[in-house]
């Protein structure tokens, strides 16, 4: 199992929560488009490009459209990433998505999501359509503009699947060559 587009993406699994109330699935999220970014708080391409870049999302886009969720994986420095640690930092950078944090594996460093989602390391991102099949995976920073443009793209794709009988309006139908978006 890993994030292949155009397939469904696997469950993710997860010890905790921070900043919801309850245990987001991706089976509860059906009907909005989910983007997911996993993170380490050690890592400098989160914490200078991937987080900003979740924040600035999240103030762009209709919650009731687009769920923002942080995953965050630990994959090196146990010790020091506990759930303490994380708090603080979620504090000071005032991150008010939702955070999961990757359930600990017990056969190896690699935390259960990441290992069942193939991610290769952090930042990582994923973006799941209305019906919650991968229509992006990408390691490392994604710029704004593309990123805007899948997710603007993967809204319209998936307009039907929400019962909608026409776009929403203000989201055209997107022909942008070079990006990882499947077909519905």
């Amino acid at each position: 199992m890993s994030l292949v587009l155009g397939r469904p993406a696997p469950p993710w699994r997860i010890s905790g929560w921070l900043n919801v109330t309850g245990e987001p699935s991706i089976a509860s999220l059906r009907g909005r488009a989910v983007l997911v970014h996993a993170f380490q708080m050690l890592c400098p391409g989160c914490v200078q490009h991937a987080l900003p870049q979740l924040l600035r999302v999240q103030g762009l886009f209709d919650p009731a459209e687009l769920a923002v969720i942080g995953l965050r994986t630990v994959f090196e420095h146990h010790a020091a990433m506990g759930r303490l640690a994380l708090e603080a930092f979620v504090q000071e950078y005032r991150l008010g998505f939702p955070i999961g944090i990757d359930e600990p594996a017990v056969d190896g460093p690699l935390p259960t999501t990441m290992r069942a989602w193939g991610l290769r390391g952090t930042p990582t991102l994923g973006l799941l359509d209305r019906g919650g099949v991968v229509r992006l995976h990408q390691f490392g920073a994604v710029p704004d503009l593309r990123l805007g443009a899948v997710i603007a793209s993967a809204l319209q794709r998936t307009a039907l699947v929400a019962g909608r009988s026409a776009p929403r309006e203000g989201i055209g139908i997107w022909e942008v060559q070079g990006l990882s978006i499947q077909p519905d």
